[in-house]
């Protein structure tokens, strides 16, 4: 998993998924102040890299959730890897939106799914862990046995960490911030120096720049 870990930075970093400027913060849609912003939707347009996620999805499904009957991704950003990863997987797929939609069937849930299945949730981005688990409460009031949740990358707040063992929900990532911040430094991206900023805006971004 390690090899995954640091593989999954370093394209992560190659593609500018995810962008460093500590001396350039961000602006999240939070109002949060951020030194790294994180896009993993680029993944999708190369193909080498969408590949590996999709297989390293397939592989961690099958060592960690072998009893997995069912993949549901979480709109918007998992839609895509949750469905490259159930074909690769000949799992069925099904999506959950953020909320139910307000016409229609009114479904939070998209795609055909039966109460006891066995789930596995795809996601790209942990950070908060908000809209994650809130997918997962929605299956879960669905009636669908939520195994756990794989994302692509976690910045490893400890709120997200404290939301999922609450929740009793296993959490997998194939990346997450600490081995993103030392393959960047290994590889250039970023300097030594810059390395106590970022470290520090993971401790309290709420309060990070103001």
């Amino acid at each position: 998993m390690e090899n995954t870990s640091k593989k999954i930075a370093n394209y992560l970093l190659q593609i500018k998924a995810i962008k460093l400027q500590p001396s350039n913060p961000f602006t999240w849609a939070s109002g949060w102040k951020s030194p790294i912003y994180c896009d993993n939707r680029k993944t999708l347009s190369f193909p080498e890299v969408r590949t590996y996620i999709r297989d390293s999805f397939a592989t961690i499904v099958k060592q960690d959730f072998p009893e997995a009957e069912l993949i549901a991704g979480v709109a918007t950003g998992a839609i895509a890897h949750g469905a490259l990863a159930a074909d690769k997987l000949c799992l069925p797929f099904v999506y959950v939106r953020s909320e139910a939609k307000a016409h229609g069937l009114g479904n939070q849930i998209e795609g055909f799914f039966e109460k006891g299945q066995k789930v596995v949730v795809i996601e790209d981005l942990i950070s908060t862990g908000g809209s994650s688990l809130n997918a997962v409460k929605a299956l879960r009031e669905a009636g669908c046995d939520v195994l756990g949740m794989i994302a692509i990358f976690t910045y490893g707040f400890k709120k997200a960490t404290d939301g999922f063992e609450e929740k009793k929900c296993k959490l997998v990532t194939l990346s997450n911030y600490n081995v993103l911040i030392e393959t960047a430094v290994e590889a250039g991206y970023i300097g030594s120096s810059e390395v106590e900023t970022l470290k520090k805006w993971r401790v309290d971004p709420s309060v990070w720049g103001i």
